[in-house]
């Protein structure tokens, strides 16, 4: 039996959209056929987790700053959130720099917001997530949320992704066109991301090539995406991925590492 991967992009209701830019449904039968991959990303999330037999747990899930590479055992199923930048404090309780690179269980995070969300995810089936999440986060949020912090991390982040006819500026001329100095927003990434302006933009860009990778020449890529040359977005790729991308796309991947089912501390 092979393994059979099935991601359902779900939607996000009109309150959550301030909160929330994504929920994804991911389903897994039979045993892995093959390494699967963690891609580098620099969202935050909360990740209900659906074991073989029932078990469930919540997470949240930091910034992911490079590739792994594992084989093991995958939940049966799983509903992601993803996190708006400068969602993670008034929601989680914590910067989101304090959760690069790790997996925390939600209930063990000090805001008691993240706590009751975590009893309430455990209850909740996954096609009644969405709206109860509607109902109850944006209130709870827009008391906690400094409203013009977490508009600033929005307007930066946005400033700093690739969008297609445009690419991410220097991060001097980002500041300068939301009004602040490159340390606030140094600061203001830190805090609302997890990442500094200029790590958010790599991840971006590479996560770009990944998606395109197929559709257009490597140098037409390199340059579509704010490269310099195809020699820089092969080195920025190599960095982040752990193989080039002509060796990462015919499935000359990295030495595979157990996947741990437990959250990592």
């Amino acid at each position: 039996m092979t393994n059979a991967r099935a991601e359902q992009a779900l939607l996000i209701p009109e309150a959550l959209r301030p909160w929330i830019t994504g929920i994804t449904s991911v389903s897994v039968t039979g045993p892995p056929a093959q390494a699967f991959v963690h891609l580098p990303d620099p969202v935050t999330k909360i990740v209900v987790r659906v074991g073989a037999r029932g078990h469930r747990d919540v997470v949240a899930v930091g910034p992911r700053v490079r590739a792994s590479y594992h084989d093991g055992a995958f939940p049966a199923s799983c509903l992601e959130l993803q996190l708006t930048p400068g969602t993670a404090r008034p929601l989680l309780g914590v910067p989101a720099a304090e959760l690069v690179g790790r997996v925390v269980p939600l209930g063990d995070l000090p805001s008691g917001t993240a706590r009751r969300l975590d009893r309430e995810l455990r209850r909740l089936a996954p096609e009644e997530t969405a709206a109860h999440l509607a109902d109850v986060l944006p209130e709870r949020l827009t008391a906690a949320a400094d409203r013009g912090r977490t508009e600033l991390v929005r307007a930066g982040a946005d400033a700093m992704s690739v969008r297609p006819g445009r690419v991410p500026g220097p991060v001097g001329e980002v500041a300068r066109e939301l009004a602040v100095s490159e340390r606030q927003l140094r600061n203001l990434f830190t805090e609302g991301v997890g990442l500094s302006p200029k790590h958010y933009a790599r991840i971006n860009r590479v996560r770009t090539v990944l998606t395109h990778a197929t559709s257009a020449p490597w140098a037409e890529l390199a340059a579509a995406t704010g490269y310099y040359d195809q020699s820089h977005m092969t080195s920025d790729f190599r960095a982040l991925m752990g193989v080039p991308p002509r060796s990462y796309f015919t499935g000359r991947l990295p030495t595979s590492t157990p996947c741990q089912s437990g959250p990592r501390p």
